[in-house]
């Protein structure tokens, strides 16, 4: 102790040595008691220092002026608790003791890390040291329980408090404490000497003195608190120190207290060590494997639990139960260690195992290890070992797979002669869409695992069972079912990735294409003996668009080696597909068949006739059809049809709108942003007002235009192009998705733009544009009053000066003068667009 209790208490004048006071010592209170345990505590904490070194409790500043500022009795209690002390006799406390008391100061327990001896198997598995991790969660400080029984063999000591309850002719009750003589004092029978009795002899004695000196009065002997005992746990652990635990504390109790054992600690050979014999030994592998408490003994004052080194390991790691690192009794076996981690998992292969040894050159080896031989199980192992258990191949023998468009896909059990047939069951096993005419068997060949692809036509198998048409099934068949989709899956590149892989010394991989009008064109595997038909059918057949009279085979070849010619056969496909074997081709790597289409062919188009014709409806055309051979398929028009106004859209025309929409958009955006920069950098108030203004107008036309949706209207004649029932130049060769829409007849004439009060108006046969304007209230401050054009009900433009006689149907537009505000080059283009936009969306809303 750095400060000794001479200094302590050198300002009250309380000195080590000499005599004590004369005064008899007066009896102190409980609180008075409580101080001299904590000096008590410094003190005989003290007297272990030399054995712990630096590591022993020393007393803090504010614990030296807490003492100097005691009292004359609590300082002189304080000693009596010293002398107590420094006689070996135990300080007896009178509540339990819950917090240990050790050489070093109580911490929080930091989380373990990972021990730094973890070990790297053959498979690169990280594996730990077995059973370290039961000190995870040790608490910073250790409460054993004090409400459990007292066992019948507890041995008394001092500092026990026994519970003597008579009752009879006299009802008494004592709760006595064993004084540090190991004496029992009752009133009335005087003092029992109970030391090392345990508490089964204990009862006996007292009962026997009761039955013998008071006739008439039973007893009943029960324990009391019990003692505190200080225990030693030194070695590899994470605190070495003193502890004060429960009289009824076990080894293990301590390692706990002391957080438990460090990460080169010993868990199999522990030691108890009583008067400097070692009188028990703990292997916490039977507690932690096996649930076997018998060797956790437990402890009396003074014991000594050590730690020594971690002695041999061996690790196992794998398919096994508990892979880790395991500390091994001496010439401990390969057996020994698998029983240790609990034996092999169902997916281990015993006979594959590897055992990595440094041997006597410091030099690592493997040996291949088979754990089914006797011979290899008995074998010793050697410190550092490190046994691998892999797991059984994926692979399963005597089995087929079927995968794909099926409804119980899976691995199925193989039997020698089983059919394609056998294994699908009947075509119910497959879904809707799966295209029967074309399994795919994926075969290996061993032991070079060659890979060898063979179809078949599920179909004509089931009417020809038995037949060649129904093939032999081998170990290991991967049988795939495919969609009538033209994509067929990642099942098929998996097999054509597979084939191009074996490939090897210039050889020619082995796959065909099929292209043109068939149901699934692409690259398929080159089978044995494969012909046109056996391609024709991986295709998925022909479409209805295909030409099914003649086909064209490209063909590849290598002259000489020394150049590559390309050969293209015309053959009869026709007769192919009757069934003629002799004109069926067999082909070769690379080859592709292409199907051509039938001449003229197109896909279904129709067009649409809404509004006033007699039968409106959707209408299918055929090549060339004209816009009035329609209109006559549907009746014509009606009487109050307003042929000049209507409107025709195109999809085309559609999307070259949204096209070029977009670009515009994009420019636009891109000249504000350059008018914006160039309005920063701009002195004068006048300018930045300007420059302010004409950017709200160009980004309300932004949003405007972006906004808008394209149309697709094509202005037309529609009066002309029916006019006599005759073709002329008016007359449109529709297109498929065309819309024509036939209004009735307008009797109003639309003003839009920059005027006081946009609006609709009846028109009049002797009103001209201007008479409109001024309906509308005339033109605003920012109307372009020089570029006033109108729209006519065709969607025709007209443009020009002056006033206009106008037509029913027709819009006036008065666009945004865009040369009194800072000009941008596309405003003018854009305003032109939105108001058109406008005119086309009421033209074909107004129906």
């Amino acid at each position: 102790m750095t400060a000794t209790l001479a200094e302590m208490s050198g300002a009250k004048g309380l000195h080590m040595g000499g005599k004590r006071p004369s005064s008899p010592p007066r009896r102190c209170p409980e609180s008075l008691r409580s101080w001299a345990r904590a000096v008590a505590f410094l003190v005989i904490a003290g007297a272990f220092a030399p054995a712990f070194g630096q590591g022993s409790p020393t007393p803090t500043p504010q614990q030296l002026e807490m003492f100097r500022g005691m009292s004359p009795d609590q300082q002189r209690a304080a000693m009596e608790a010293v002398e107590a002390a420094g006689s070996g006799a135990n300080v007896q406390a009178d509540t339990p003791l819950t917090t240990p008391v050790t050489s070093k100061p109580a911490e929080a327990m930091p989380p373990r890390s990972a021990p730094a001896d973890s070990v790297k198997s053959i498979e690169g598995e990280i594996l730990k040291p077995f059973g370290y991790d039961l000190f995870n969660q040790v608490p910073t400080t250790f409460a054993p329980a004090t409400d459990i029984p007292v066992p019948p063999d507890y041995t008394i000591g001092p500092g026990d408090t026994v519970n003597v309850e008579l009752f009879g002719q006299k009802t008494l009750r004592y709760s006595l404490v064993v004084d540090r003589n190991g004496a029992l004092t009752i009133p009335e029978f005087g003092p029992i000497q109970v030391v090392g009795l345990d508490f089964n002899g204990v009862r006996a004695e007292i009962t026997q003195r009761v039955a013998s000196q008071m006739i008439g009065v039973q007893v009943s002997v029960t324990m009391g608190q019990l003692r505190s005992i200080r225990v030693f746990v030194l070695g590899d652990v994470v605190r070495p120190g003193s502890y004060t635990v429960s009289g009824l504390s076990t080894a293990t109790n301590a390692l706990l207290a002391s957080g438990g054992i460090s990460e080169v600690g010993s868990l199999r050979n522990i030691e108890v060590k009583r008067s400097g014999r070692t009188v028990g030994r703990l292997d916490l592998y039977d507690l932690l494997l096996r649930g076997d408490t018998s060797g956790d003994m437990r402890l009396e004052p003074g014991d000594v639990i050590f730690v020594p080194p971690v002695g041999t390991t061996a690790s196992i790691g794998g398919r096994v139960l508990r892979p880790a690192v395991y500390e091994v009794r001496s010439g401990a076996s390969i057996a020994e260690l698998l029983m240790l981690s609990g034996g092999l998992r169902p997916q281990a292969d015993p006979r594959a195992a590897k055992l990595q040894r440094i041997d006597s050159d410091l030099q690592r080896t493997v040996l291949d290890v088979d754990l089914t031989s006797p011979l290899w199980r008995s074998r010793a192992l050697r410190s550092g070992d490190v046994l691998s258990i892999p797991q059984v191949l994926d692979q399963v023998v005597r089995s087929v797979s079927l995968e794909g468009l099926v409804l119980r896909p899976g691995a199925y059990s193989w039997r020698e002669g089983m059919r394609l047939t056998d294994l699908l069951g009947s075509l119910d096993l497959l879904r809707i869409n799966a295209d029967q005419r074309y399994v795919l068997i994926r075969r290996e060949h061993l032991p070079e695992r060659r890979i060898e692809v063979v179809s078949a036509d599920a179909a004509a198998a089931f009417n020809a069972r038995g037949s060649a048409a129904d093939p032999l099934l081998e170990s290991r068949d991967r049988v795939i079912v495919f969609s009538m989709e033209p994509d067929r899956g990642a099942a098929l590149a998996d097999v054509l990735r597979e084939l191009r892989l074996q490939i090897r010394d210039n050889q020619l991989q082995p796959v065909v294409s099929i292209s043109g009008r068939v149901r699934a064109p692409g690259q398929y595997p080159l089978e044995q003996n494969m012909k046109v038909s056996d391609l024709l059918r991986a295709g998925g057949g022909l479409d209805d668009a295909a030409f099914a009279l003649k086909a064209e085979l490209t063909r590849y070849a290598v002259v000489n080696g020394q150049s590559r010619q390309t050969e293209v056969v015309d053959f009869d496909l026709a007769s192919i597909l009757a069934g003629d074997a002799a004109l069926d081709r067999p082909l070769r790597p690379y080859d592709v068949l292409q199907i051509k289409e039938t001449p003229d062919w197109r896909e279904q188009q129709f067009v649409s006739l809404l509004g006033e014709v007699r039968f409106p409806g959707t209408y299918s055309i055929r090549k060339s059809e004209t816009l009035s051979s329609v209109i006559q398929r549907a009746g014509g028009l009606t009487d109050v049809a307003f042929a000049r106004g209507s409107v025709f859209t195109r999809e085309e025309v559609k999307a070259q709108e949204a096209q070029q929409m977009e670009v515009l958009a994009g420019r636009l955006q891109a000249d504000l942003s350059q008018l914006a920069l160039g309005s920063a950098q701009t002195a004068t108030q006048n300018s930045n007002s300007d420059a302010a203004q004409s950017l709200a107008v160009g980004q309300s036309l932004l949003s405007q235009l972006r906004s808008s949706r394209a149309t697709g209207r094509l202005v037309i004649d529609l009066e002309r192009g029916i006019e006599g029932g005759r073709v002329n130049e008016n007359d449109l060769e529709l297109r498929n998705g065309d819309t024509l829409t036939v209004p009735r007849l307008k009797q109003f004439v639309t003003v839009i733009g920059e005027v006081q009060n946009a609006a609709t108006h009846v028109w009049h046969r002797n009103a001209d544009s201007k008479a409109y304007l001024d309906m509308s209230g005339g033109p605003t401050s920012r109307a372009n009053k020089s570029g006033i054009y109108v729209v006519r009900a065709n969607g025709s433009v007209v443009v020009g000066g002056g006033s206009k006689q106008l037509q029913p149907g027709d819009t006036i537009v008065v666009p945004l003068d865009t040369e009194r505000m800072r000009p941008l080059p596309l405003w003018t283009a854009v305003t032109t667009i939105i108001y058109n936009l406008a005119v086309a969306v009421a033209a074909v809303n107004s129906f």
